[in-house]
This record gives C-alpha cells, structure tokens and sequence, in this order.
C-alpha cells in the first residue's frame, strides 16, 4: 500500500484525533491574537532579500503604518514577512509572525515578538482574516495570490465585512489585474463591481493614505 505522504491525505476518519490538534491552534491563535488591534496583514515573496527594492519597500511601508498606529501581522518567515515584522519593530508597534511548518523548514524571523506556529495552513489564513482591518500585498509567489484571493473570495461572497486590499507594485500586479478586467468581467465570470475590491499603489505614502481613511485607530 503506498504510504500517505501528506499531512491533507492523513485526515481520516481513524485520525479524528487531529481535529483537537487543529481546535488547539484555533485556541492559541484566538487567545493570543485577541488583544491585537488595529492591525494590517503584508504579504509577499519569501524569496527577497535585504537591500532588494522589495524588501526595503515593504521596511518603510510597515513602519510609517506602525508610526500610525497599526500593528503588523506577517506569515513569520524570511523575505517580504522578515522585512514587515521589522518595520512594525522599528515603529514601536507590536510585530506579529504567524509561522507554518513546512517540509523546507521556514525558520521564524528575529523581528517579530509575537510568534505563533501553525501546522494547519487553512488555520493560520483564519488568523489573517479574522484580525486584520487591511491586507497589504507586496509582490510574491502562490502563496501570496493564495491570501489575495481568499481575501476577496470571502468578501465577494458577504462572509467576511469589507476591508481594504492593497496590492502594492503596479508593474507586477496591473498585468493580473488587466486579465480580471478584460478576461473575467467580459465573460460574466465576476461581477462589474468586483475589480474595484482591490487597490494600486506605489510606495509607502498612498498605502498608509488609503489605510487610515478607511481604518480608524
């Protein structure tokens, strides 16, 4: 019999036990995480690195919104996340990493003092939601579209209360954009309101500008 090699493939019936392992992670998330507010969810590549425009866009972004009074959630590890946690340190707010194992090993950031791990992907993107007053998305990978579109997914749907959604680099983002404007919406696939549930910006200025018109601290 081939072995089950996935941690989504061991979830049987006869592994029902596990479902208090993912009511644990719920447990800590929602004690720890219950006395964060107002606070901004970055995302992005964990691939960038210090001194790369990124990274250093994402620094500035995330302290001028610390200096404003939000904290920052970020998923823990290196790249865009290790660049959020330390502007959010350097603007004297709380710095939030919400880690996930993975079989490569993300390695927790230095920069954020409130760390919690997570085994459970579908638990920590709850975390996400549930406590941030706005998503800030810098330019990355399939876990960063991931978080974007479950994001506008939920508030498509009327699950989740509006928010803003910022995605941040029009060179990168536009070309995904122009496809849900000129694919999407022609085929009736989206709604004509739905491209309008994200917005462009460009550098640090514009995404506190837009975050603190809509999100009071």
């Amino acid at each position: 019999m081939k072995e089950r090699q996935y941690v989504i493939d061991a979830m049987t019936v006869q592994d029902s036990w596990r479902l208090f392992k993912i009511l644990a992670e719920f447990v800590e998330g929602f004690e720890i995480l219950g006395d964060i507010y107002p606070a901004v969810s970055i995302f992005g590549s964990a691939r960038v690195r210090p001194g790369d425009s990124i990274y250093e866009l994402t620094v500035e972004i995330a302290k001028k919104l610390a200096q404003n009074g939000y904290n920052i959630i970020t998923g823990g590890g290196p790249g865009v996340m290790e660049a959020g946690n330390k502007g959010a340190k350097e603007g004297g707010a709380r710095s939030v990493g919400l880690n996930i194992e993975l079989p490569m090993e993300q390695e927790p950031n230095p920069y954020a003092d409130v760390k919690i791990n997570f085994k459970y992907f579908f638990v920590r993107k709850v975390m996400f939601v549930k406590y941030a007053q706005a998503y800030v998305a810098m330019p990355g990978g399939y876990g960063t579209l991931d978080e974007v579109f479950e994001a506008l997914t939920l508030i498509q749907t009327r699950r989740i209360k509006p928010f803003p959604i910022i995605l941040v680099g029009s060179d990168y983002w536009e070309p995904l954009l122009h496809w849900i404007r000129h694919t999407l919406l022609p085929r009736g696939l989206i709604s004509a309101e739905d491209p309008d549930l994200v917005i462009m910006a460009d550098d640090a200025d514009q995404v506190v500008k837009f975050i603190t018109r809509y999100v009071i601290v």
